[in-house]
């Protein structure tokens, strides 16, 4: 008896490579439409899990080369530019095995997949730290010295955790922390722990913005997470600043503080 069209279809959803091909194989000689449809699905699908393993291989082929074959920290901050909240730094050392699937850069995640895939690398890592830097610090001694900071507090958490590093991955240009630093422009597309560390800082820093917005709910930090969006100057501008503002950043549109 032929197979009815729904059957093909669930065999062909659930079939890997290898059994994709003897299905096609078998059902050279079917014309019905819903079968040709569900082989082009299945075809497709198994293309894009193949170019997705793809590129999490070179996530972390990269990084081994980086590494010279030995232990790396990935690092990334997160929260360099809003005029509200902290500076934060995310820094994780992975193993080679397991991998994570659907690790990159933290801003091409959704929050929910964000939040899935920072619970994995925390559960998987060696080691794994953020550190952040308050908006008081980063008004006293500028951006670049609190990215110093931070990056230099979160390498020496990882090696307090008894981690033994030989390399630095670093996200975007040199800042000369450390002769083990390596530079990677776009890393968090690139680097395997890198992307693990720029999603644990934006997961970290996402959920300080969203408490802080229960206590200064006029900003709708949980919503702008402290980027000078337009709702947010106007809130500036109406009822000035609060703590949690970096002052030195919101002088083109502030009033004098309510707080």
């Amino acid at each position: 008896m032929n197979q009815t069209v729904a059957d093909i279809r669930k065999r062909l959803q659930e079939a890997d490579a290898a059994e994709f091909a003897v299905l096609e194989r078998s059902l050279v000689a079917d014309t019905r439409k819903g079968v040709l449809s569900a082989i082009e699905t299945a075809r497709r699908r198994l293309e894009a899990e193949a170019a997705e393993a793809a590129r999490i291989d070179g996530l972390y082929s990269l990084e081994r080369e980086l590494a010279g074959g030995g232990i790396a920290v990935g690092l990334d901050e997160v929260g360099r530019g809003p005029v509200a909240g902290p500076l934060t730094v995310g820094a994780v050392v992975l193993p080679p095995e397991p991998r994570i699937p659907g690790l990159n850069d933290s801003k091409q995640l959704t929050a929910q997949h964000r939040e899935e895939l920072a619970a994995q690398i925390k559960e998987i890592a060696l080691a794994w730290t953020v550190q952040h830097v308050e908006p008081e610090s980063i008004d006293a001694v500028g951006m670049t010295a609190s990215l110093r900071f931070a990056f230099l507090k979160a390498i020496g958490a990882i090696e307090g955790q008894g981690v033994s590093v030989d390399a630095i991955l670093l996200d975007g240009n040199p800042m000369h922390l450390d002769s083990r630093e390596v530079n990677v422009i776009k890393g968090d597309a690139k680097c395997a722990s890198i992307a693990a560390a720029s999603i644990v800082a934006k997961v970290e820093r996402d959920g300080i913005m969203r408490r802080w917005a229960e206590t200064y709910p006029a900003y709708g930090f949980d919503a702008n997470k402290g980027y000078a969006s337009k709702d947010h100057i106007d809130a500036i501008k109406e009822q000035g600043l609060c703590p949690l503002h970096r002052k030195s950043f919101c002088t083109a549109f502030t009033q004098e503080t309510l707080f």
